[in-house]
C-alpha cells in the first residue's frame, strides 16, 4: 500500500503543468542532442546540466531523466541512417540498422526502435516502481561502513568491467579522486591542493568538469577525426513497422526487456553490455541467425529494447543506494548534490516528491518519447543534414554560456576549456572517461564515509567483518575482484603459450 500511495503522490508531482513542460522539453532536447553524431547521452546531459540549477529538485531530475532516455533514442538515428554511432552502445545498432537502411527499410528500422525502446523502458519502470522502495527500506540499516563498501563496490565494478584497459581505467578513477580532493577538507575544513588560488578553495565544480570532458572534448575529437562536413542522409518513409516486422520482433523485445532491466541495475552492466548480451542471446534464439548483421529486424529490436530498459533500471541503485552505475547517472547524482539532496536510502523519506515524482515522470516521459519520435522522425533526420562544422561552434558557445551562467565565473570557463583539451587528448590515447567522472562524484563521499567509519571503530578495520551487511558487501567485492583477476590471467595464458 505504501508503494501505491507513493506512486499516486508521484503522479501528482509529475502531472503538474511545470513538470509536464520540463519532461517534454527534456525528452525533445535529449533526442536532438543525442542524434548529433559524436555527442551521446553523457555529453548531452553534461551540456544541458546548467539549465536545471534554478529548478526545484524534482523538476530538475525529471528534466535530466528525460534528456537521458531521449538522447539514448536520438543516438540511434545516425547509427541506423548513416552508420555513425553516437556512443558505444549504439555501435551494436549499426550492425543491423544500417543494412536495413541500405535495403530501403530505414523507416521500419526507426519505427521498431521507437516501439522496442518504449516497451523495454516501460517494463524497466514497472520494475523500478516495485523494487526501488523495497531496496530503500532494506538499505536503511546501512551506516558508514556499509555505505563506504557499497560505493567502493560500484566504482570498482565500473573500473574493472568497463571498456578499455584496466590500468587506464584505474588511472582515470585516481585522477577523478585527485580532482575531487581540490578545495576544502570535508571533515577538517583545511585547504587542499589549491596552490594559493582563491577560486580553487571552493573546489572544482561538476559543471566545468563534465561539460569540458564530454562536451568540448567530443567536439574537438570529431573535428580531429574529420567529421565536419555535410552528411548524406537517406530519406525516410513508412515509419510504422509492418505487421510482419512486429511478429518477428515481439519475442526479442520481451526477452531483451528483462535482460536490459537486470543488467541496468548492476554497476558497469548497462548500455553496451546489455545491448551486446541481448543481441547475442537473440541470435541464438533466432531461426535465421545468418540474417544477423545483414538486416535482422529482431536483432535491432533486441539491442534497442535492452539499451533503453537498462537506462531506466539504472535509476534503482542511484535512488535507493546512492550509487550511480554509469557516468550519466553520476552527473544526475551531482545535480542532486548541488540541490543539497543526497541520493540513497533516506531519499524516499526525506524527499518523497523527488523519489516518486521521478519514477512517475518516467512513465509519462516514455509515452511522450514515443509520441514525439514517430511523427517527428523526418524533422530529426533534417537536423542531421546540418553540417557539423556549423554545429561544432554552436555546441562550444552553448557550453561557455552554460558554465558561465552557473556562477558568473570566467575562471570556471577557463577550467572547462582546459578539461576540454584534456578530454580530447585522453580520447586520442583511448582512455575511458567514465571512471574519472565517477571517481570525481564518489570520491568525496567515499572519503567522508571512510573517515566516519574509522571514527566509529576508533581506527580498527575489524568493523568491516563484525557487521553482517558490511561483511557481505566486502565478500562480494573480493569475490568480484578475484573473478576478474582469474579471467584476465586465463585470457593471457594462451597468448603467452603462443609466444613461447
Amino acid at each position: 500500500m505504501e508503494i501505491l500511495q507513493g506512486i499516486v503522490a508521484g503522479f501528482e508531482v509529475a502531472l503538474s503543468p511545470i513538470n509536464l513542460l520540463y519532461v517534454t522539453a527534456g525528452v525533445l532536447l535529449g533526442t536532438v542532442f543525442g542524434l548529433l553524431p559524436g555527442i551521446g547521452p553523457t555529453a548531452a546531459v553534461a551540456l544541458l546540466l546548467p539549465l536545471t540549477f534554478t529548478l526545484d529538485p524534482a523538476t530538475a531530475v525529471i528534466m535530466l531523466a528525460g534528456i537521458y532516455y531521449g538522447s539514448m533514442y536520438g543516438g540511434r538515428i545516425p547509427a541506423i541512417l548513416i552508420r555513425l554511432p553516437g556512443d558505444a552502445s549504439s555501435v551494436i545498432t549499426t550492425l543491423d540498422g544500417y543494412p536495413l537502411t541500405q535495403q530501403g527499410r530505414a523507416g521500419s528500422a526507426l519505427g521498431i526502435t521507437a516501439i522496442g525502446s518504449f516497451l523495454g523502458g516501460t517494463v524497466a519502470i514497472i520494475g523500478l516502481t516495485v523494487l526501488a522502495p523495497l531496496l530503500a527500506d532494506g538499505a536503511r540499516m546501512f551506516a558508514a561502513p556499509e555505505l563506504f563498501l557499497l560505493m567502493l563496490f560500484g566504482l570498482m565494478m565500473i573500473v574493472l568491467i568497463g571498456s578499455g584497459s584496466m590500468v587506464k581505467s584505474l588511472c582515470m578513477a585516481a585522477a577523478g579522486f585527485l580532482i575531487a580532493a581540490i578545495g576544502m577538507d570535508p571533515i577538517g575544513g583545511t585547504e587542499r591542493l589549491t596552490f594559493g588560488s582563491a577560486e580553487l578553495s571552493a573546489g572544482v565544480g561538476i559543471v566545468p568538469l563534465a561539460i569540458g570532458l564530454f562536451g568540448i572534448g567530443e567536439v574537438l575529437n570529431n573535428i580531429a577525426k574529420g567529421q565536419a562536413g555535410n552528411i548524406a542522409v537517406t530519406k525516410v518513409s513508412n515509419v510504422m513497422p509492418s505487421w510482419a516486422d512486429w511478429l518477428a520482433s515481439r519475442a526479442a523485445i520481451a526477452r531483451a526487456s528483462v535482460v536490459g532491466f537486470v543488467l541496468g541495475i548492476l554497476p558497469g552492466g548497462g548500455g553496451t553490455v546489455s545491448s551486446v548480451l541481448a543481441y547475442g542471446m537473440e541470435k541464438k534464439f533466432s531461426k535465421n541467425p545468418e540474417k544477423f548483421g545483414k538486416g535482422a529486424i529482431d536483432g535491432l529490436a533486441a539491442t534497442e529494447t535492452a539499451d533503453n530498459a537498462s537506462s531506466n533500471s539504472a535509476f534503482i541503485p542511484l535512488l535507493t543506494l546512492g550509487v550511480p552505475p554509469n557516468p550519466v547517472l553520476a552527473l544526475i547524482f551531482g545535480a542532486l548534490l548541488l540541490q543539497n539532496i543526497t541520493p540513497g536510502p533516506q531519499l524516499v523519506d526525506d524527499h518523497p516528491d523527488v523519489f516518486f515524482g521521478v519514477i512517475a515522470s518516467m512513465y509519462i516521459g516514455n509515452i511522450i518519447l514515443l509520441i514525439l519520435n514517430l511523427p517527428l522522425i523526418r524533422v530529426f533526420v533534417t537536423i542531421l543534414r546540418i553540417p557539423l562544422n556549423l554545429l561544432g561552434p554552436v555546441v562550444v558557445l552553448i557550453a561557455i554560456c552554460g558554465v558561465y551562467s552557473v556562477s558568473n565565473s570566467m575562471f570556471d570557463v577557463g577550467l572547462m576549456l582546459a578539461f576540454g583539451v584534456a578530454g580530447f587528448f585522453l580520447r586520442r590515447f583511448d582512455f575511458n572517461l567514465a571512471p574519472l567522472i565517477l571517481g570525481f562524484i564518489l570520491g568525496p563521499l567515499l572519503e567522508v564515509q571512510w573517515r566516519r567509519t574509522m571514527i566509529m571503530s576508533e581506527g580498527s578495520f575489524s568493523i568491516f567483518v563484525e557487521r553482517g551487511a558490511a561483511l557481505g558487501i566486502l565478500l562480494a567485492l573480493l569475490a568480484t575482484v578475484a573473478w576478474i583477476a582469474v579471467s584476465a590471467i586465463t585470457k593471457r595464458r594462451p597468448s603467452l603459450q603462443r609466444i613461447g
